[in-house]
C-alpha cells in the first residue's frame, strides 16, 4: 500500500450518550466524552472505500470501519488473530480455506446524531454474513471496480478464476450494461473461488498453496461490503449518512479537505485484539506537520508526527523529550523513474542518479529520526527478505566515481554534453518532510553528477492522480506492508501488472521469479529467489532509488494511553485517555 501521511484535529463531535457516573454528593452526572484530535497529512483523504482504497490514510479509516477476515498483531504483523473471521481451517492440499463467520456483528450506521443498527424491512437487526464477505472479495477483483489492488487475489493469493474475471473486457463497441456481455462477466464471477456457504461459513479456493495467504486475509479490502447501499447510492456511498459499516468506528463527519470525524460503534462488542473503543470520538485534520506540531504545542493536539525541523528542539526538550517516540516501521521511502521519459530511459542514468545519493548523510543530518540507509526494496524482518546481515554486497549504495562512469557512458554514446540533457523533475506530495528531503538529494546530484533538477510538489490527491495517469521523471513514495512477507514488498509493487507499479518498468524476468518465489514453501529458496528480484529492480535495471527503511518519530502527549504500530496503521480502539 501507498505511503503514509500523519493525523491531527480541531474539534470533536460528542455523541454515543449514557456515559453516566455518580458525583461525590450521590447525584449522577455526565462523564466528559474521552476525544483524540490528531492529524491526517494536508489534503482530502482520497477515498475510503475498502476496494479502492490505496494509500495509508485511506487504508487507516477502512481499518476503523470494517474489519477483515483476519487481524494481524500491529506490534509484530507476521502474527495474525482472529478477525471476522472467528475460525478457520485449511485443506489438507493447502488450497480451499474454511472460514467461520462470526454471527454477531451488526451493520451500522450514522443516522445523524447517533450511531444505530441497520434494520431490515420487518424491523430486524442485519448482521454481517458470508454473502457480504463474497460480494467485498468480488467486487474488489470485478473489472467495473478497477481497483489497483486486484492484483493481489489475481497474482499473489492465486484465487481460482480471479485472473478470468478481472480480465474480462466488453467486446468493441460494447459495455457492461450490454445484456449479453452481462451475462457472461456474471457467469466469470460465478466462477471465482470465493462461496458463501451459508451466513456463517466462507470458501476460499486457490490454485496453488499459497503460505502467505493469512496476511492477505488480513489486508482492509477483505472485509464485508453492503451490497444494496453500493448499488443505490454508487460513488457516494462512503459519505456520511449513506454509509453502511460494522468496524469499530463510524464516519459520523467528512468535511472534504479539512477534516473527517470518526465515533466509536457502541455496538462493536470486542474481540481479541481488538476491543470495545475507549475513545468515544477521534477527529482527523488535514494539515502538514508543521502546523499540526504548531497546535500540538498550543495543547490542542493530541499526537502528532514530528517536522524534521523540529526533531533537535523536541530532542532536546526537557517535557516533549519525554513525549518523544522513535521506533520501527514496516515501511520503505524510495524514488521511483518513469523508464520511458528521458533521460530516465536508459539504466545508465537511473544507475548513476541512484549510486550518487548519500543515504547514509539522508538519515544522519536531513532526518535523524533513526532511519536505517536503504540498498533494497524490501524492508528487513518480513517473511524471506533480505538483511544486512545475510545479504552485506546486496543491492545499490553511495558511489560518486561509479555513478559518474554510468552517467558519462550514456552520455558518449549519445554524443551529448551534461548541459544536452533535457530537463528534469522530481516530484512529490506537498509535505515538509518529503521536501527537505528532495532538496537534499537535489544538491547531492548535482554536486556528484553536475546535473540540475528541478523540484515539484504537489496536494496529495492531485499526486496520486499524476502518478496514476502519467508518472513524471523521476517521483517519492513510501510502501508499507499490506502483509508481513516480502512478496507484498516485491510482486506487489512492482510486478509488470501490479497497480502500484508507476515506473512502467516491466521485466519478464523478474516477474517469474517473484512468481516462482511466491509459490515456493522454503523459505531459505525464497531468499535467494528476492536477492535475485532486488538486484534486477534495484542495481542492474534500477527502477527506483531505496532510500531508507522508516521508522515511526512521533510525540504523544502524556494522558494519552496508547500502542504503537509496525505496520503503518494504528490500532486505534486500543487506545485510551486518561
Amino acid at each position: 500500500m501507498s505511503l503514509k501521511r500523519r493525523f491531527y484535529l480541531l474539534f470533536v463531535l460528542v455523541l454515543m450518550m449514557g456515559l453516566v457516573a455518580p458525583a461525590v454528593n450521590g447525584t449522577v452526572m455526565a462523564q466528559d466524552p474521552k476525544t483524540l484530535t490528531l492529524a491526517f497529512g494536508a489534503g482530502d483523504i482520497p477515498t475510503i472505500d475498502p476496494s479502492t482504497a490505496t494509500d495509508t490514510t485511506s487504508v487507516q479509516v477502512t481499518l476503523m470501519t470494517f474489519f477483515p477476515l483476519v487481524r494481524s498483531n500491529e506490534e509484530n504483523p507476521s502474527e495474525n488473530f482472529p478477525g471476522l473471521a472467528e475460525s478457520w481451517s485449511l485443506s489438507e492440499d493447502g488450497m480451499v480455506w474454511t472460514f467461520k463467520i462470526r454471527s454477531n456483528i451488526p451493520w451500522v450506521k450514522w443516522d445523524g446524531s447517533a450511531v444505530v443498527e441497520v434494520k431490515d424491512a420487518n424491523g430486524a437487526t442485519m448482521m454481517v454474513t458470508a454473502k457480504d464477505v463474497e460480494y467485498g472479495a468480488k467486487r474488489l477483483i470485478d473489472p467495473r471496480t478497477a481497483s489497483d489492488y486486484a492484483y493481489v487475489p489475481v497474482d499473489s493469493l492465486k484465487l481460482k478464476g480471479a485472473g478470468e474475471f478481472n480480465s474480462f473486457a466488453a467486446p468493441e463497441g460494447k459495455d457492461f450494461t450490454d445484456p449479453a456481455v452481462l451475462e457472461e462477466l456474471n457467469k466469470l464471477r460465478d466462477a471465482v473461488g470465493i462461496k458463501a456457504v451459508d451466513d456463517t461459513t466462507l470458501q476460499v479456493e486457490t490454485t496453488e498453496k499459497i503460505g502467505f495467504a493469512l496476511g492477505i486475509f488480513g489486508m482492509w479490502n477483505w472485509v464485508a461490503l453492503p451490497q444494496a447501499v453500493i448499488e443505490e447510492f454508487g460513488d457516494l456511498w462512503t459519505e456520511p449518512g449513506n454509509a453502511v459499516s460494522y468496524g469499530p468506528f463510524v464516519v459520523s463527519e467528512w468535511k472534504h479537505d479539512e477534516s473527517m470525524t470518526l465515533v466509536k460503534n457502541p455496538f462493536w462488542a470486542g474481540i481479541e485484539n481488538s476491543p470495545a473503543p475507549a475513545i468515544d470520538s477521534i477527529t482527523f485534520k488535514f494539515l502538514d506537520t508543521s502546523p499540526a506540531f504548531s497546535e500540538y504545542e498550543a495543547g490542542t493536539m493530541d499526537m502528532v508526527g514530528v517536522p524534521l525541523s523540529e526533531l533537535d528542539r523536541v530532542k532536546a526538550d526537557p517535557a516533549m523529550s519525554k513525549e518523544l517516540f522513535i521506533g520501527p516501521n514496516f515501511c520503505t521511502y524510495y524514488y521511483g523513474f518513469n523508464v520511458t521519459k528521458a533521460p530516465f530511459d536508459d539504466a545508465r542514468v537511473r544507475r548513476a542518479f541512484s549510486m550518487a545519493v548519500d543515504r547514509q548523510d539522508i538519515v544522519d543530518n536531513v532526518t535523524k529520526g533513526g532511519q536505517i540507509p536503504a540498498r533494497w526494496f524490501s524492508r528487513p524482518g518480513l517473511a524471506a527478505a533480505p538483511t544486512p546481515e545475510d545479504s552485506p554486497e546486496l543491492g545499490i549504495g553511495f558511489d560518486v566515481e561509479g555513478a559518474k562512469k554510468e552517467l558519462q557512458a550514456y552520455l558518449d554514446e549519445k554524443g551529448m554534453t551534461i548541459d544536452q540533457l533535457p530537463p528534469m523533475t522530481l516530484m512529490m506530495n506537498q509535505v515538509e518532510g518529503h521536501i527537505k528531503i528532495g532538496e537534499a538529494i537535489q544538491a547531492m546530484w548535482k554536486e556528484n553528477l553536475g546535473v540540475d533538477v528541478q523540484l515539484s510538489a504537489q496536494e496529495w490527491g492531485v499526486f496520486l492522480d499524476t502518478l496514476n495517469q502519467d508518472p513524471p521523471q523521476v517521483w517519492r513514495l513510501g510502501w508499507c506492508l499490506d502483509y508481513a512477507d516480502a512478496d507484498n514488498f516485491l510482486k506487489g509493487v512492482f510486478r509488470s501488472t501490479s497497480g502500484n507499479n508507476h515506473t512502467m518498468w516491466k521485466n519478464a524476468e523478474y516477474d517469474k521469479i517473484v512468481d516462482e518465489a511466491g509459490a515456493e514453501t522454503d523459505n531459505a529458496k525464497r531468499l535467494e529467489m528476492y536477492r535475485q528480484a532486488e538486484e534486477l529492480l534495484v542495481k542492474t535495471d534500477a527502477a527506483i532509488i531505496p532510500i531508507y527503511w522508516y521508522t515511526t518519530v512521533s510525540v504523544t502527549k502524556p494522558n494519552v494511553v496508547r500502542t504503537y504500530s509496525l505496520s503503518g496503521h494504528e490500532y486505534y480502539e486500543k487506545w485510551d485517555k486518561k
